[in-house]
């Protein structure tokens, strides 16, 4: 790719299975993904990427076992706890997109004032997909459309340009590259629409 990249979307996966294989429990690998978040959250604005989203929690992660289910609801806490204050001398600015309803109130409260304290940001933004589904978001932008013609609010003829605009990634450049980072090769739900002119990297993101 020689053009400038403005969104890059990485599917963080794997890490569960690489302390698996290091006789660690999966959360071992949530707590050192963590870690490489920051790490590819600076380099990314380091690197003038505009937009980077990360597939933190997908709609499919309920079904995992109940501990480690918790253990990721901790994870926002943990994270925003330690680097939220280097986001915000960087100018890295927090969104989010997916379904917040089902998370815990102190999981939801964590994400949302980090929200709001980086608003006033002007570089980089870093989009957390949390409790994301990328069928999910066609169909509620379907329905969401829907209720725009039938309110009067929507008087052309569904195309892709308009219909992009019900969609979460609605204020976003089209994405450039998306990542794998498991080795895996598959989106997995994520950012389907999004991803139909994207660049796809597969590869594991601990050794």
């Amino acid at each position: 790719m020689t053009e400038k990249l403005k969104h890059v979307a990485i599917i963080m996966d794997g890490n569960g299975r690489w302390a698996k294989k290091q006789d660690k429990e999966r959360t071992f690998g949530h707590f050192h993904g963590v870690e490489k978040v920051r790490e590819i959250a600076i380099t990314a604005n380091d690197e003038n990427i505009e937009v980077l989203t990360l597939y933190a929690f997908s709609t499919e992660n309920w079904k995992r076992p109940i501990q480690e289910v918790d253990y990721l609801m901790q994870l926002p806490s943990m994270f925003f706890s330690k680097y939220l204050k280097e986001l915000l001398e960087k100018n890295i600015r927090i969104e989010s997109i997916g379904d917040l309803t089902p998370f815990p109130e102190n999981t939801k409260r964590v994400l949302l004032n980090a929200i709001k304290d980086t608003s006033h940001n002007t570089g980089m933004v870093l989009v957390f997909a949390m409790n994301y589904g990328s069928r999910t978001e066609i169909v509620e932008a379907a329905k969401k459309y829907h209720l725009a013609m039938v309110s009067g609010k929507m008087t052309e003829e569904l195309n892709e340009t308009n219909f992009e605009q019900f969609l979460m990634t609605k204020d976003y450049p089209a994405v450039d590259l998306c990542i794998r980072t498991s080795g895996e090769q598959r989106l997995s739900n994520f950012l389907m629409w999004q991803l139909a002119y994207a660049e796809l990297i597969y590869f594991r993101w601990i050794n």
